[in-house]
């Protein structure tokens, strides 16, 4: 399978949301890669819930149409500079994770509906984006799982907290 398709993305979105959302796994359990990409995108999001904490709260997302909304304008000015790399990439899959946990749970439960539109949004932008970046450098198997396995992880995982900390002052000046 070719690791920059679309559906393969879309299931590491879902997978990672899933992850945030605690909603079990059925079936066979997530890949080699969606767990790593679910433990480095996770720690980056914590870190960045944990540190911006009161910007965080003064955020709202009161839709899945208003999530949308933020997140394009956040990526767009993400990656305004052309520059590409995993961490960045690590980064999309984290801010789904921010959005889909600041939706309000009393009006817009967090379901399977949700989670798949929030996994509709980090999948397209990836594709649109990314894709030909991530086909050039080794794919997710052979590119991300080689950057990420525990043996390189610290160091990246220092250059991708920095990146999300960039996306979300880049929030600050939306909201």
């Amino acid at each position: 399978m070719n690791d920059c398709e679309f559906g393969y993305i879309y299931r590491l979105a879902k997978d990672y949301l899933k992850y945030v959302l605690q909603i079990p796994q059925l079936g066979v359990g997530p890949s080699k890669t969606s767990r790593l990409l679910q433990n480095v995108a996770f720690s980056v999001q914590k870190e960045v819930e944990k540190t911006l904490k009161p910007c965080l709260d003064n955020f709202d997302v009161i839709s899945v149409d208003n999530a949308r909304t933020i997140f394009n304008k956040v990526m767009e000015k993400e990656f305004e500079d052309g520059i590409i790399n995993w961490g960045r990439i690590v980064t999309i899959f984290a801010f789904g994770g921010v959005l889909i946990k600041k939706l309000p749970r009393e009006r817009i439960a967090p379901d399977v509906d949700t989670y798949k539109k929030i996994s509709y949004l980090v999948a397209e932008f990836i594709m649109n984006n990314t894709a030909e970046w991530i086909r050039q450098n080794g794919g997710w198997e052979n590119g991300f799982v080689k950057k990420f396995e525990p043996k390189s992880g610290w160091l990246t995982f220092l250059e991708t907290t920095g990146k999300i900390f960039e996306i979300l002052f880049l929030l600050k000046q939306y909201y």
